[in-house]
């Protein structure tokens, strides 16, 4: 791998906060009548993680590298309550389960926990423990509501609760994603040119990737949809002499990224405006890039967001379209209940086929696709690193809880393009014209 996982022991944080459990200091014993015996049967027989617990009880090898702390009883009610990642995404958040060690590695050793627990372990479970660990607690303030209760918000996809979708996750703190993204503040997928290229020269490889295909030449205008901070837009516009227009949803972001072109003496021919990108009325461009835009779009809407940007291309206008996708066109759209209550409300990830497809029959030939899933397994260990060795500053700036949201999703999703549970894909498609002409090259050469 180009980037390390962290490897220091951040998340051994401070007790959970008053009235959610506290920690005991008994020394560890060993009992089969305990709270870790039960827990401990879930995990491999191999397994390098050791478990404590409340009770003074422990599991496994007292010098494995890595160990969970069930921290009280509120945490075994919270995995209990919901099995799998939601239940433990709640106890991790608030701090009644602790992990030493590497988040990573200890979520890809414990994967039949994360995954999901079979109706027959959580019975064991509940009579190994007792039932009263068996009962509804109260969620996170961090826990986004149901699917069911953000009908009340508008509809799934509407303007409006895209709106409060995307202020939700972005607009947490710039500086927070300074300390986590880099210098680059692109918060998707790198493209690594070596194994030793560091993530600051795979994002830019990988913006400069994107400009190649849209075949970008001075005085060509460029909208990018879902801009986020500006850097696809400060490339463009710095590298290959473009007229570029970003559009985000995030305010935070877009003040960022006029200041940042500001900065650069960019804003003469690079925008980036706060507000939806079906708002944008502009028509003729030369190409359109969309970056980790299309997750957050739905599949049922995906004919007309293509239709959308093929209206705002000129005949022998390109698109690249770059985003998380299924593995294949049967797994169902939307995402699991950790990510769609508290990273991504309402995202949904569509097999690359049906990407294809919905380009292909709403104004696009596709000319070209690549798969960059292992690029993002890289990109999110540098994330994971960086949010390591900034970890005070980050809870300064965002919380604890927020912190532990980030190094969670972060380290689960490393995993699961790892394991191919996603991929990332980039579509290359062009608006031809009535006769067909392409405009394209007879081969791809992107020079990169």
């Amino acid at each position: 791998m180009g980037n390390a996982a962290p490897s220091t022991t951040w998340h051994q944080l401070s007790p959970p906060p008053r009235g959610e459990g506290r920690r005991t200091t008994r020394a560890p014993r060993s009992s089969d009548s305990t709270v870790c015996s039960p827990i401990a049967r879930l995990l491999p027989p191999d397994s390098p993680v050791a478990v404590t617990a409340y009770d003074g009880s422990s599991a496994g090898d007292p010098s494995a590298p890595l160990r969970i702390e069930v921290r009280s009883p509120l945490a075994l009610s919270y995995l209990l309550s919901a099995p799998g990642e939601l239940g433990l995404a709640r106890a991790y958040v608030t701090g009644e389960l602790g992990v030493t060690g590497d988040l990573y590695e200890v979520l890809r050793a414990a994967r039949s926990v994360v995954e999901g627990l079979r109706p027959t372990q959580v019975w064991g479970l509940v009579r190994d423990l007792g039932p009263r660990y068996l009962r509804r607690v109260p969620v996170p303030p961090e826990e986004a509501p149901s699917r069911v209760g953000r009908v009340l918000r508008g509809l799934r996809h509407s303007k409006r609760r895209d709106s409060m979708s995307i202020t939700r996750h972005y607009d947490v703190s710039n500086r927070f994603y300074e300390l986590v993204l880099g210098p680059s503040m692109a918060y998707t997928c790198a493209c690594y040119p070596s194994d030793e290229a560091s993530l600051e020269q795979a994002q830019f490889h990988k913006f400069d990737l994107v400009c190649r295909k849209l075949g970008l030449r001075p005085g060509m205008r460029l909208l990018d949809v879902g801009c986020g901070w500006g850097g696809m837009v400060a490339h463009a516009a710095e590298h290959y002499g473009v007229r570029a227009v970003g559009v985000t949803l995030s305010r935070e972001q877009a003040t960022w990224a006029q200041r940042e072109l500001r900065r650069r003496g960019l804003s003469d021919r690079a925008e980036v405006r706060h507000g939806d990108y079906r708002d944008v009325t502009e028509t003729g461009f030369d190409a359109v890039s969309s970056i980790g835009l299309t997750e957050h779009v739905g599949a049922r809407n995906l004919p007309g967001y293509f239709r959308f940007l093929a209206a705002r291309l000129r005949e022998g206008g390109r698109l690249l379209n770059h985003c998380i996708t299924r593995p294949d066109t049967r797994t169902r759209h939307r995402t699991g209940p950790f990510i769609d209550r508290y990273v991504f409300p309402d995202g949904e990830l569509e097999g690359v086929g049906t990407i294809v497809s919905a380009m292909q029959d709403n104004g696009f030939e596709v000319r070209h696709e690549e798969n960059l899933r292992e690029h993002y397994a890289r990109t999110l260990a540098a994330w994971c690193a960086n949010l390591d060795a900034n970890w005070e500053e980050a809870v300064r700036e965002a919380g604890i809880r927020r912190a532990r949201v980030w190094a969670l999703y972060m380290a689960a999703s490393r995993l699961a393009f790892e394991r191919r549970h996603i991929e990332l894909h980039q579509v290359l498609g062009v608006k031809t014209s009535a006769s067909g002409v392409s405009s394209m090259p007879l081969r791809p050469d992107w020079g990169v």
